[in-house]
């Protein structure tokens, strides 16, 4: 009998002895890569909102626009300004009969016909006719930046989506009035789920062993399948209460599969399973 359980006892040894060690496993949490509350950076009555809550969003859509008549009439004023070119077309016919007229007095100069008063004088007519010419250039110049700044103030009656993400709430509707400041209701609320942020809590006892840019395999809670991850930092400061630091990861979602939200378990190859211990022989 002791001869059975001697042979047993090192069948089981060896075959632990040739399995390959198991990657070490750990809870973690996916969470979207940024979460950002909309809101309008003036008071507006809301016009338009184009989204609904669970909408796929593009960087660059536009999501809310606000009541914009006033402004767009200002922006059409100056934008009619900017293009006014009467003045300079007048400038530049005083300037061309002021020169003229230079090119005349110094000729009837040389032959004694005028006095050099004369010629001074044409001489700073020309100088006031080309005053007045670059006069009106720079306010046609400054007429093009009164319209650069009505446009940037239309502008900011518009939101457009920061990146591509989700609509996770819509708080506001056509017709609410919208606030400005941090402290008052936003319009959306988006998610921004490509890529995805995987959160671990890791035993300082791990630290050292891991790197940026390292990878990993996270499997979602109740969606299985494997996804492959990048480790983007590495906490400095641990937590002394509980002897732990974080380590974050970056997980592709480009068909955006993967929820946020939801905890997962995360392998890194570098890291081992502890050894199963085998129970002492009698």
């Amino acid at each position: 009998m002791r001869k059975a359980q001697f042979f047993r006892f090192f069948a089981v040894l060896a075959a632990l002895a040739a399995s390959p060690a198991h990657a070490a496993s750990f809870e973690c949490l996916i969470q979207p890569n940024q979460i950002v509350d909309m809101r309008s950076p003036l008071t507006g009555l809301i016009n338009n909102v184009n989204v609904q809550r669970g909408d796929l969003v593009k960087a660059g859509q536009v999501l809310v626009v606000l009541e914009s008549s006033v402004e767009q009439s200002a922006a059409l004023m100056a934008k009619y300004r900017s293009e006014m070119d009467g003045r300079i077309t007048a400038a530049k016919e005083r300037l061309d009969y002021a020169s003229a007229k230079l090119g005349r007095a110094k000729e009837l100069e040389k032959q004694n016909f005028v006095s050099a008063q004369a010629r001074d004088d044409a001489m700073a007519e020309m100088r006031v006719a080309e005053a007045d010419l670059q006069d009106a250039r720079e306010n046609q110049q400054l007429a093009r930046y009164d319209h650069l700044h009505a446009v940037d103030q239309l502008n900011l009656r518009t939101l457009r989506s920061p990146f591509d993400g989700v609509v996770m709430d819509r708080m506001l509707n056509p017709g609410d009035l919208t606030q400005y400041g941090t402290e008052t209701k936003p319009i959306l609320k988006l998610a921004q789920i490509d890529p995805l942020r995987v959160e671990v809590v890791l035993a300082v006892g791990y630290y050292g062993k891991l790197s940026v840019g390292m990878t990993a395999e996270v499997t979602p809670e109740g969606l299985g399948g494997r996804y492959a991850a990048t480790v983007k930092v590495i906490d400095r400061v641990f937590d002394p209460a509980s002897g732990t630091f974080g380590v974050r990861l970056e997980l592709p979602n480009h068909q955006r599969t993967v929820p946020g939200g939801i905890r997962c378990q995360v392998e890194f190859a570098q890291l081992k399973a502890p050894e199963r211990r085998l129970p002492a022989s009698k």
